[in-house]
């Protein structure tokens, strides 16, 4: 990176030279949005790696730099300071862990929304809460930022897959000038006004929560009353029980396969922030509290690094038998 006269940070010749190539295309298209990315988690990884793959210009920004030094391979610009993605970026994408850490990077006078410039948009993938959202969108929109809050659902095989449920929140045609971008990632859906994509999350995470939660006490109840459950899944696969958590999340109960696609600690965080919107609305949501109360102890007892589907141990612990130590097929 170098600074241009103002003192603010600018893409190095090099750099721009890289994609020199892409500023106009045969037949005179104009070139791909320059993309800047922070937050090269199990998500992010998969998500920046198809946004290069399929040309974009990006450059990329994690914590660990190790993380987002992977998709160097991929032709991505590899930053080591969370700004230095922004300052020539048409769009930031944010995958950061929690709103606080997405507070610390992108706000404040050295924050990844100080380095963009008037017109760009900032587009957050993570799950945060919706009052954080809209605080976002204020801030951005007294820079001349345009603001997207887009968290998404489909967990590590769908950002893979460019699969993901992207809910987007912001204005029509802000949410249309990056359907491009959005579309390498998923299948966006615009719900309305900034906050409302946030919201659409929390309602997807208390119905992934509470189904993992009756997938598990199903399986356990099937395994405790003498049948197969691979079986007993595998009868259900195309009934009225079906559902991606029991064909996904199902099999990693069967399997004891619990690394992590989605981890605990993040669902009990979403759960959370759930209940606190809905004592803020005077709502009573009696499902949301026991399965959050479920994750916070499997959090608790050391399992909030594994993935969601693990809650099956927790429920493990809770019985007055030890049940078998891991569901296997025949």
């Amino acid at each position: 990176m170098q600074k241009n006269d103002r003192g603010r940070k600018t893409a190095s010749p090099g750099f721009a030279r890289s994609f020199r190539h892409l500023a106009k295309r045969p037949g005179g298209k104009m070139a791909k949005a320059m993309i800047g990315f922070v937050g090269i988690g199990i998500m992010g990884y998969h998500m920046a790696r198809r946004l290069a793959e399929n040309g974009y210009p990006i450059r990329v920004w994690n914590r660990t730099p190790d993380k987002a030094g992977r998709l160097a391979a991929f032709g991505a610009g590899v930053e080591r300071v969370a700004v230095d993605v922004a300052d020539a970026a048409d769009f930031v994408i944010c995958m950061l862990s929690s709103g606080p850490v997405c507070d610390d990077i992108l706000l404040g006078p050295n924050g990844v929304m100080a380095a963009m410039r008037p017109g760009a948009t900032l587009i957050v993938m993570s799950s945060i809460p919706v009052d954080t959202a809209t605080r976002h969108a204020r801030e951005a929109d007294a820079r001349g930022i345009r603001y997207i809050d887009a968290p998404v659902s489909g967990g590590e095989k769908g950002a893979e897959a460019g699969t993901l449920a992207i809910m987007a929140g912001g204005d029509p045609d802000v949410v249309e000038r990056a359907r491009p971008v959005l579309e390498i990632m998923g299948r966006p859906v615009r719900i309305g006004p900034n906050g409302t994509g946030q919201l659409s999350k929390l309602v997807n995470q208390m119905m992934v929560a509470s189904t993992i939660a009756a997938v598990a006490e199903a399986l356990l109840l099937a395994e405790r009353g003498g049948a197969d459950p691979a079986k007993v899944r595998e009868a259900l696969l195309g009934g009225f029980a079906d559902s991606t958590i029991l064909r996904q999340h199902g099999l990693r109960m069967i399997e004891g396969n619990f690394v992590p696609g989605g981890p605990a600690k993040y669902q009990i965080k979403d759960t959370a922030t759930a209940i606190d919107l809905a004592k803020g609305m005077n709502l009573d949501l009696p499902i949301l509290n026991l399965v959050d109360r479920l994750f916070a102890d499997m959090v608790a007892h050391g399992d909030g690094d594994l993935d969601h589907s693990a809650i099956l141990l927790e429920l493990r612990r809770r019985q007055p038998v030890s049940a078998a130590p891991a569901m296997s097929k025949e």
